[in-house]
């Protein structure tokens, strides 16, 4: 998916610069995201949402100026408004319940590894990109499709299926994984079974979010690491 879709551009907010400039790195390690800015007050944070326009801002609650919490309630005052993951050394019921009601997506609690970070950018950038294609279809959605952005956004998996996915084509792609000898990218499926890349590409990401295929990187020597995939044992 990361390699046909544009990157979900993040904005870090937190006033230690130094944490700062560690979860900027973070970012720039997981395929598919870019950092589009860091601010270290909630002033800075507000002024880059407007005139950049992030996709995602990763926010600390414990700011110079204001809290996290009122960055988020005025989000809604910005031209569009960036999904929010939390991160805070901030433990208490009342900051946690405060951040769920102002629609953080996640929220970590430092410290916190890189993996489990990765985990929430992950489903965050396939949350994003599922609305944007029900957006540019037909800006609706029936109940099936609602309850599998909720589950994608509350465990980062989805069991059913993306609109308008084919049935006869997610089986060609699986049997195209199944029956390779080697781990094959989306280039691969897609000349086996005579679709275009990025069709290969998304029904991939989808049997990768059911547990049916397993995603590799594998890392050249420059560039963003190649999506790989082979068949998950026993599926």
């Amino acid at each position: 998916m990361t390699e046909d879709l544009p990157a979900v551009r993040t904005l870090i907010v937190d006033d230690d610069f130094r944490v700062a400039d560690l979860h900027a790195q973070f970012v720039a390690k997981v395929p598919g995201f870019t950092v589009s800015g860091i601010a270290h007050t909630a002033a800075e944070a507000l002024e880059q949402v407007r005139a950049d326009r992030p996709d995602l801002m990763l926010l600390d609650l414990y700011l110079p100026d204001q809290s996290g919490l009122e960055i988020m309630r005025r989000l809604g005052e910005a031209p569009t408004q960036p999904g929010v993951i939390v991160i805070t050394a901030a433990r208490d019921l009342a900051h946690i319940r405060a951040a769920i009601t102002q629609g953080a997506v996640h929220y970590l609690v430092k410290p916190f590894r890189f993996a489990t970070l990765a985990e929430r950018l992950n489903a965050f950038r396939d949350l994003h990109f599922r609305l944007a294609e029900l957006d540019s279809d037909s800006g609706e959605a029936d109940q099936q499709e609602v309850d599998g952005l909720f589950q994608l956004m509350r465990t980062g998996s989805i069991t059913t299926p993306p609109k308008g996915q084919s049935a006869e084509t997610l089986r060609l792609v699986r049997a195209a994984v199944r029956h390779a000898d080697h781990d094959v990218s989306a280039a691969d499926v897609a000349e086996a079974i005579g679709v275009s890349r990025p069709t290969a590409q998304r029904y991939l990401s989808a049997l990768a979010q059911q547990g049916l295929v397993e995603l590799r990187l594998r890392y050249g020597a420059t560039g963003r690491p190649e999506h790989r995939y082979r068949e998950v044992r026993g599926s």
